[in-house]
């Protein structure tokens, strides 16, 4: 066995899906998960994937449990090379004090569940270059992985790692909005939405700066310039600000706890 996931929920289930044949084909890969519904869940989904209610000693880990339960989950593995953690708030340090692997922490952020993933990846103590290289190849198997270091993994929660329910919280706004202008909420929604995913898209092709972007579409004196006057008198940009440094923020207040 090549990986094991520690995990069947959402998100190990994200990462498997990713994993499949990019990283590693089905029969490479398990899933160790203790519910039985979860458990058969990923046996529909994913044929061939080994899983089972105990880790195998020996194999590379990632770690996809609750944060409430890293520690207890880490403290009962068997002996593995590398662990993997994706869990939300808990340090490096934290989890090499109950095993000897490697440690290489990481934060995903739902879109992983479509391939468009974007995760911050750092090492710990026990951990070195090629430990990071194998972390960043984990994670860039569902999007993208940029490393970082551990003082900055809680910056990436409050960006990237929230950032998807910030976006969704746009395009319902924007969809309310369209409602309140005349719009039957059907079409509001769908332009509402593909404006999203398009202008995303637009955003990922090489080179793209998204203060021109925005430029582009804005003519001075024009429909795009009077709603980006509202946006920004009502203060926009100091309320994403405020929104990823209290995500931030909590982050680091779970990593204590």
């Amino acid at each position: 066995m090549k990986l094991q996931i520690v995990g069947g929920g959402k998100m190990g289930q994200a990462l498997l899906g990713g994993l499949i044949d990019t990283f590693a084909p089905a029969a490479e890969l398990g899933v160790v998960e203790q519910s039985e519904v979860a458990s058969a869940a990923v046996t529909k989904t994913f044929p061939g994937v080994h899983v089972s209610s105990q880790a195998t000693e020996g194999v590379p880990t990632v770690l996809a449990v609750k944060p409430h339960l890293a520690i207890e989950v880490v403290r009962a593995l068997p002996p593995v090379p590398q662990l993997l953690s994706v869990c939300a708030g808990i340090t490096t340090e934290s989890l090499e004090a109950v095993t000897s692997a490697a440690v290489v922490r990481c934060m995903p952020n739902t879109p992983a569940l479509v391939g468009m993933g974007a995760s911050g990846v750092a090492i710990g103590a026990s951990a070195d270059d090629d430990d990071l290289a194998w972390g960043l190849a984990v994670l860039g198997a569902v999007g993208v992985a940029s490393p970082v270091s551990e003082t900055q993994i809680d910056a990436v929660t409050g960006l990237s790692g929230s950032g998807p329910a910030y976006v969704f919280l746009v395009a319902e706004a924007l969809t309310d909005a369209g409602v309140a202008a005349g719009l039957q909420r059907p079409v509001a929604q769908q332009l509402a939405y593909q404006t999203v995913a398009g202008a995303g898209q637009m955003l990922l092709a090489d080179g793209a700066e998204a203060a021109q972007l925005r430029a582009n579409v804005t003519t001075p004196g024009g429909t795009t310039a009077a709603g980006l006057g509202v946006l920004e008198g009502n203060g926009i940009r100091a309320a994403f600000q405020d929104a990823v440094a209290a995500a931030t923020n909590r982050s680091r207040e779970l990593g204590k706890s």
